[in-house]
């Protein structure tokens, strides 16, 4: 198979294009760079520093291809609340030129990197995909919006697709070429500024009164390994005319307590935090339910919260 890999050189997008590789399909890149890195991109695979915006540009990296991995975004929420016109322009303007291109070239299946922000502040612990849809950012009304754009398509034209929501991606992937991981700038995944915590620049834990055992937030964390191989299975599981939205994740979550534990142990030393108040908005749990993929993608998390951090703190070093 040859698959279009969108956003192919970040984090994310990068371990899919090195795995989907090493398993023998042909790989095709599109990323613009402006938050990838052009050497994260795997020399195997065909790369195409374009925008996602430019639809000559998506038709020519589309030659070929028989399905897409589209990861190309923007993603992160403060930015989305103070410029929400590039997450507009970039999440749904550049996946409406990316399914008008693949209808043009009879590219039948799409697998569509979402997000558990669409659901907003859950009303039940574990989140469904059942539940009401209401972002609270325009990061996660962006990608709501294009799975309705998804779901019309499928309808519409027969495309086969699936969308895949998860809230948190941590470790990295040894690729041939060494560690694939997160190289955020800023960065404000939990892992690896736990990783990164020093005595003058401690983390800071938002709250430690919650309703959780220990009295952190809880939060739902998926290997990026797993993430991927999630991704790959649906490749196959789309049915043409059919959008199904699944969700990833631990299958339990952890509490920010735990996460610390487990990169002391890690580091073989203590991390250093300090206790700061918590942050309007902030729910006290936020756990996926994936019994839909373990159903119909056959699929379940692998690896636990010491490989994640074990494996990003190796990336590090």
């Amino acid at each position: 198979m040859k698959v279009l890999v969108t956003g192919g050189a970040g984090y994310v997008g990068g371990t899919a294009a090195a795995m989907l590789l090493d398993q023998g399909h042909e790989v095709n890149i599109l990323d613009d760079c402006s938050t990838g890195y052009a050497d994260t991109v795997d020399p195997r695979a065909t790369f195409f520093k374009e925008s996602l915006l430019d639809a000559n540009a998506v038709a020519t990296s589309l030659s070929g291809c028989d399905a897409v991995l589209h990861f190309g975004a923007k993603s992160l929420v403060g930015e989305s609340v103070v410029k929400p016109d590039i997450y507009w322009e970039t999440n749904v303007s550049g996946t409406r030129i990316l399914l008008d291109a693949m209808r043009a070239a009879s590219i039948p299946t799409l697998v569509f990197s979402s997000t558990a922000a669409t659901y907003g502040e859950p009303k039940e612990i574990p989140i469904a995909e059942s539940a009401v849809t209401d972002p609270t950012n325009p990061y996660g009304a962006s990608k709501l919006a294009v799975d309705y754009m998804i779901s019309a398509q499928a309808k519409a034209y027969g495309l086969a697709a699936i969308s895949l929501r998860y809230f948190n991606v941590a470790g990295a992937f040894k690729s041939q070429r060494g560690w694939l991981a997160e190289r955020h700038n800023p960065e404000t995944h939990l892992i690896p500024n736990v990783l990164r915590a020093t005595a003058s620049n401690p983390l800071k834990v938002f709250g430690e009164d919650w309703p959780t055992k220990d009295g952190t937030c809880v939060r739902d964390y998926v290997h990026v390994v797993d993430l991927i191989g999630a991704h790959i299975s649906a490749l196959s599981a789309a049915i043409a005319g059919s959008h199904e939205i699944i969700n990833l994740g631990s299958g339990g979550g952890y509490t920010v307590k735990e996460v610390i534990a487990a990169a002391e142990s890690a580091l073989g030393r203590p991390v250093p935090y300090e206790i700061a108040p918590r942050r309007a908005g902030d729910p006290a749990v936020l756990i996926a339910d994936i019994t839909k993929a373990g159903k119909l993608l056959s699929w379940k998390p692998e690896r636990d919260l010491q490989s994640m951090v074990g494996d990003a703190l190796a990336s590090f070093q």
